[in-house]
């Protein structure tokens, strides 16, 4: 399966890529630049914060659910205006917001790491109605936060340590029930794991920073294939498309040197995988 490139803006660090399922339209980020992006048919439209920017969910069809360096906030699509709901690590200059998403709650997860990649500078978080809570702390680069179609099961991972962790939830509510476990260890590997996101059947792909790919693994962790892309930098893909059967995937150029990027000069761009599988509707953020 050929990657096809979606959109041609050179991203520093593009991330989140969101299919709005009312809308039809994807959103993603550009981190270090502060801007988010919308692509609707030909229509390229954008938006600049005041700081960075990195993940969203959607609320209605006007309004999303976008995480800030300090913030998780609202953000109306039509005037462009955005709003704080609940502060994360405000009080902390040093670090920023990552990879984030929605759970089948209705709630929200969000990670921080630090500006600079301190190690351990960071943490997981849940927006649950109102209410922020920590989920897990000492995360040096958080990443793939996902959810399984039967809302059993979280995973997330800390890219540093290269492996891809499974959390069991609480059904009712969804919040972390025990200890996380190793679901995927790259240990050794050349890249690291970076966004993911499950499919309806459960299986989970996986953006492969460094790697040149997504990888995709059945709901037991067996590897089941990799899509190769032509950028090494792969940040996080996202199901959408009107049946939800496009992997769009973003990537960045902000750790290549001047003659990688020659050699990459797709680096930074949106890709598109069509009929990769059937995706799950992003799930709604209930304030």
């Amino acid at each position: 399966m050929n990657a096809e490139i979606y959109d041609q803006t050179c991203n520093k660090l593009g991330e989140g890529p969101l299919w709005h399922p009312e809308r039809e339209e994807l959103f993603w980020f550009d981190i270090e630049n502060r801007f988010l992006y919308r692509r609707d048919g030909e229509i390229l439209d954008k938006w600049h914060f005041d700081e960075p920017v990195s993940a969203a969910g959607w609320i209605d069809q006007e309004t999303l659910f976008v995480a800030t360096a300090t913030s998780l906030s609202t953000f109306d699509i039509s005037s462009g205006k955005s709003d704080p709901v609940a502060p994360v690590e405000q009080d902390n200059p040093l670090t920023r917001s990552n990879d984030g998403r929605a759970d089948p709650f209705g709630g929200f997860w969000i990670g921080t790491m630090g500006i600079g990649h301190e190690v351990a500078a960071g943490g997981i978080y849940r927006y649950y109605r109102g209410e922020v809570r920590q989920l897990f702390t000492d995360i040096t680069v958080p990443n793939a936060i996902c959810f399984s179609p039967d809302g059993n099961f979280a995973w997330f991972a800390d890219s540093m340590r290269q492996q891809i962790m499974r959390q069991r939830l609480d059904t009712k509510d969804g919040w972390p029930l025990g200890d996380p476990e190793i679901f995927i260890d790259l240990t050794g590997k050349k890249f690291g794991p970076d966004g993911a996101v499950v499919d309806a059947a459960g299986n989970l792909w996986n953006a492969c920073w460094g790697g040149y790919s997504v990888a995709c693994y059945s709901p037991e962790g067996d590897l089941i294939e990799t899509l190769s892309l032509p950028t090494a930098l792969i940040t996080c893909p996202a199901f959408g498309g009107p049946d939800l059967s496009t992997l769009f995937v973003s990537s960045a150029w902000v750790d290549l040197s001047d003659e990688k990027r020659a050699e990459q000069p797709a680096a930074g761009q949106t890709f598109a995988f069509e009929g990769a599988g059937v995706g799950q509707a992003e799930h709604q953020v209930i304030l």
